[in-house]
């Protein structure tokens, strides 16, 4: 069953706090935020545009931070701000060309359970809230920001069989 909803992704959505961060908001004393992001988790998205499967990002918070590293790593769709998910849910699957059962979504708390059952494929990292590891397809061995999406993108890859071609379109050998 779970091949069957994995072979339908052509989208990848992924919230930011606790999924491709740790959770953590360092704030220094004259107020400037900082974020830290996993490299891992970042080649994992290369490796899913490399496949042709889009990534976006739905976040219920703003912040430059996440603006930054969308724009490092290509990502196009990215909706912040978004205290009811499913608007900016919408919306990206409108701007991508997708159906809801064509998208992958990794969330990690209350605020993203809104989503999982309009999804083809709900996924959360080892350290999600408890109500949100009971409403997921998938649970990642890891936890978010600590290669959580990387796992994801493996385990989508491999399953469309896309994902030796994804590592040697980016690098040029084979694994």
């Amino acid at each position: 069953m779970q091949k069957d909803l994995i072979n339908n992704i052509r989208l990848v959505i992924l919230d930011v706090d606790g999924v491709l961060t740790d959770g953590s908001i360092n704030i220094s004393g004259t107020g400037e935020m900082y974020k830290t992001f996993f490299v891992r988790d970042g080649l994992g998205i290369k490796f899913l545009q490399d496949a042709g499967i889009q990534v976006a990002i739905c976040t219920g918070r703003t912040s430059k931070i996440v603006e930054e590293r969308a724009k490092e790593l290509g990502i196009t769709l990215v909706m912040q701000g978004e205290k009811d998910k499913r608007e900016g849910f919408a919306r990206i699957c409108m701007l991508a060309g997708v159906t809801a059962d064509q998208v992958a979504y990794m969330g990690d708390d209350i605020p993203d359970l809104c989503l999982f059952p309009l999804v083809g494929f709900a996924c959360a990292p080892r350290n999600a809230s408890p109500i949100v590891l009971d409403k997921v397809h998938w649970v990642s061995s890891f936890d978010g920001g600590k290669g959580a999406v990387r796992e994801m993108a493996e385990l989508i890859l491999t399953t469309q069989n896309k994902f030796k071609d994804a590592v040697k379109k980016r690098f040029n050998y084979e694994i």
